[in-house]
């Protein structure tokens, strides 16, 4: 069978690969030049943190998220699987006991056990949550792994070619373009993000630490290199424009709030992308004759992709059985 997969965010990237281990011959079209330009998933945090995740989303994607966790882990390299550490600063702390209420599977810290666990935060923080199950990742690399992993299945990538379904004459298309769907799936909005990227060698962390906020939960994930991705501003809006001054203001304060020494950090890269979400913020995989569409992954992207495209290969598949019998 013929399948057309439509966007290379990891969406897109995660049910071709789905798609082609399951026998399909794939080809994926992806409008932007080159891999990653204009993919919200490009300026991911790469956190695969379910439990966290369910303080304030459905507590239905923890078994699909923590699945997903096993499903990376198998399918590209350096998925580390430290956990998360939550903290808030002292005035904060009744945040912290609210985010312990409403969600499972973390463990209560003092300050020691945070300093055994993160050296430079010591003496910083009084008390904390680590949740042990989560992973991360550099979505970056791993979008580039899961491309290779393509090609290696010869799985044509055509990048810079803006399809529609009526462009192609595949048995089964899967639209997978994000925001760029809303067209022909209105019930899609957008949510912005803003992010930006620093380099210093005089912190060190092992995994994600997230920070709470009265306006909005800030985290930190350390990446290669001395590189950390501080993230992530929400607001309901399809302002496409690069970073405020505000949302700016926001990371930073909160990376200094962590550690005083990010004051010198070299400000390497701040970006601003829209993530598509319908109105319950939960993924769906839809079908309109012989085309599948998988959106609305939310602040999901990495954690359900794996879930999501697994969901939309059974219904191709199913369809196919229903055809031939």
């Amino acid at each position: 069978m013929r399948v057309a997969v439509i966007g290379a965010g990891v969406a897109g990237l995660v049910t071709a690969l789905e798609l082609a281990e399951r026998g399909a011959d794939v080809a994926l079209y992806e409008a932007a030049p080159e891999l990653g330009v204009a993919a919200a998933s490009w300026l991911a945090g790469g956190m695969l943190a379910p439990r966290c995740e369910a303080e304030s989303a459905d507590p239905a994607i923890v078994a699909p998220g923590l699945a997903g966790i096993d499903w990376w882990s198998r399918h590209v390299p350096d998925v580390a699987r430290h956990g998360t550490l939550v903290l808030a600063p002292w005035r904060d702390r009744a945040d912290l006991a609210r985010f312990a209420r409403r969600t499972q599977g973390h463990e209560r810290l003092d300050a020691d056990a945070i300093a055994a666990l993160e050296p430079d935060l010591a003496g910083r923080f009084a008390d904390g949550l680590f949740f042990a199950e989560e992973a991360h990742l550099d979505p970056r690399r791993t979008l580039e792994a899961l491309a290779e992993r393509l090609r290696e299945r010869g799985v044509a990538l055509h990048f810079g070619r803006r399809v529609t379904a009526a462009d192609l004459d595949h048995d089964r298309i899967v639209d997978a373009r994000g925001i760029a769907a809303r067209p022909e799936l209105p019930r899609l909005r957008a949510v912005r993000g803003e992010m930006v990227l620093l380099r210093t060698n005089e912190v060190s962390l092992s995994r994600p630490v997230r920070l709470l906020h009265p306006r909005s939960p800030i985290y930190v994930v350390p990446r290669a290199d001395g590189l950390f991705m501080v993230g992530a501003t929400m607001l309901e809006s399809d302002d496409d424009r690069g970073i405020t001054l505000r949302g700016t203001v926001e990371l930073l304060n909160a990376a200094y709030a962590l550690h005083p020494a990010f004051a010198e950090a070299e400000l390497v890269e701040t970006g601003a992308g829209l993530r598509p979400s319908y109105a319950d913020n939960l993924p769906k995989v839809t079908r309109s004759g012989r085309v599948v569409s998988l959106n609305g992954l939310y602040r999901h992207g990495f954690l359900l992709s794996p879930a999501m495209a697994a969901e939309a290969a059974a219904e191709i598949f199913a369809e196919t059985l229903k055809d031939a019998s």
